[in-house]
């Protein structure tokens, strides 16, 4: 968690932007999950069906360069090794997007972070719901 808060600080272009995707990478850390077959990282230069191979439910964060700091060149949602969604502009969008398609194709949340998505759902759009009405 402290390594995202660094990046964090360093990088005050879109702090916004930042802090959500730092609270939504920090989540499954602060609940002692495995986020690696979630949240999947690659080059653009690199072939995805290694990285894809095993994913069921996964974000996949394209880089430029194998810089951390790197910028982003693309987000993708991955449902079953295939990509199904892609140029997505942030990580809250694409968890969005994820949330969506689990509700609407009546998918289980993935175990290895099933407390993570059912602390996103309550917190993040349970929260919303009450403060529309």
């Amino acid at each position: 968690m402290e390594d995202l808060l660094d990046k964090l600080d360093e990088q005050t272009s879109n702090i916004v932007s930042h802090r959500k995707t730092a609270a939504l990478r920090g989540l499954p850390i602060f609940l002692r999950e495995d986020a690696t077959k979630v949240f999947l990282n690659c080059l653009d230069t690199d072939i995805l069906e290694p990285v894809l191979n095993g994913a069921s439910v996964a974000v996949l964060t394209i880089r430029q360069d194998d810089n951390a700091d790197a910028s982003v060149r693309d987000q993708a949602v991955v449902f079953e090794e295939d990509i199904v969604l892609h140029n997505i502009p942030d990580l809250s969008t694409a968890l969005a997007y994820i949330f969506g398609l689990l509700y609407a194709l009546n998918i289980d949340y993935p175990k290895q972070m099933r407390y993570t998505f059912e602390a996103i759902q309550a917190i993040f759009f349970l929260t919303r719901l009450f403060k529309k009405n």
